[in-house]
Order: C-alpha cells, then sequence, then structure tokens
C-alpha cells in the first residue's frame, strides 16, 4: 500500500519551488501575442507583465517589426542600521519580430502601451503591381 507523502512528490519539491517562482512571471506569459486581421491591416496584441512602457522598443526596418524588451530590476532590502537582508536582481531582455512588408512605413504603424499590453496597428500595403517590360528583339536587314 502506498502511503501519501507530506513532501509531495520529493523532499526538494517545496525547497526549490520556493522562494523564486514567487518572484518571477512564467516564461511562457511574457510577450504572448495575438495577431487579428482585420480590413484594413493588423492588429498586434502583446502581453508585457510588470513591464514599464520606456523598457519596451519598437523598431522597423528592412519590412520586419521588432519589439525589444528589456529589463533591470533591483530589489535591495535594508534593516535599520543599512546592511542588506536581501538582495535580489534582475536583468534580461527579449525580443520579437514580424514581417510587415516593404512598403509599410515607421509612421504607418500606431502603438499604444496600457495595463501591460502593447497593441500596434500595421496597415496592410497592397503590393505595386508588376510593370510588364516589353522587350523587342532587334531586327537586321
Amino acid at each position: 500500500m502506498m502511503m501519501p507523502s507530506i513532501f509531495g512528490e520529493s523532499l526538494f519539491d517545496d525547497f526549490f519551488d520556493f522562494p523564486f517562482a514567487a518572484y518571477s512571471y512564467p516564461v511562457s506569459d511574457l510577450m504572448k501575442t495575438d495577431v487579428k486581421e482585420t480590413d484594413g491591416g493588423y492588429e498586434i496584441d502583446m502581453n508585457l507583465p510588470g513591464v514599464k512602457k520606456e523598457d519596451v522598443k519598437a523598431e522597423l526596418k528592412d519590412g520586419y517589426l521588432t519589439v525589444q524588451v528589456s529589463s533591470n530590476t533591483n530589489n535591495d532590502e535594508k534593516d535599520d542600521k543599512g546592511r542588506y537582508i536581501r538582495r535580489e536582481r534582475f536583468s534580461g531582455s527579449c525580443s520579437r519580430r514580424f514581417y510587415v512588408g516593404q512598403r509599410v512605413k515607421q509612421e504607418d504603424i500606431k502603438a499604444k502601451f496600457e495595463n501591460g499590453i502593447l497593441t500596434m496597428v500595421v496597415p496592410k500595403k497592397e503590393k505595386e503591381p508588376a510593370v510588364e517590360e516589353n522587350k523587342y528583339i532587334a531586327i537586321e536587314g
């Protein structure tokens, strides 16, 4: 007969889960992106929990829209004599890249950051019709 364990699957489960999980976001929740097609373009919603607006940068280069987030956090706790009780630092960055086309210009893209969600509206640009060149063969004589 199997006896239930008061520690879960392993004696060290609780030890290794605490306290680090309480201070971070799961990686799978960072930069989750929804892309919705509208009549005039695309709406991109990107989850950026715990990120400040000034830590977000969006760039359009060579037809690619790149969103980059960098964060530096310092959680110092000191006692009344100025000695450290705990010092935790986090520094990291991540980015996502989307191809939006060569014809989209930087001023065409509208972006808004609110409540940890970056919303960008990217217009659709029609492809220029290829101009057919008539190539004539020179006729001698």
